[in-house]
């Protein structure tokens, strides 16, 4: 399976994970603490962060999907 298609899969998974968890979170904050809303948005970002990291780094170590180095000159 292409890496392109891949990280597309995972990333609507965990949309749509994040979302329902986002309701989840917003419904019960109306009536807890305001601080889990914070958390959960905290939890996103990292979330968000480690994925973004995984992908850059699996293209900069990847040399059979390097476009770069097809040039001819």
């Amino acid at each position: 399976m292409p890496l392109d298609k891949f990280v597309l899969i995972i990333v609507c998974v965990i949309g749509a994970a994040l979302a329902t968890v986002y309701i989840g979170v917003a419904l019960v904050a109306t009536t807890q603490m305001p601080t889990a809303m914070g958390l959960a948005v905290l939890s996103l970002i990292a979330l968000c962060a480690y994925i973004a990291w995984r992908v850059i780094s699996e293209r900069l170590r990847n040399k059979d999907d390097d476009h770069y180095d097809r040039f001819e000159n």
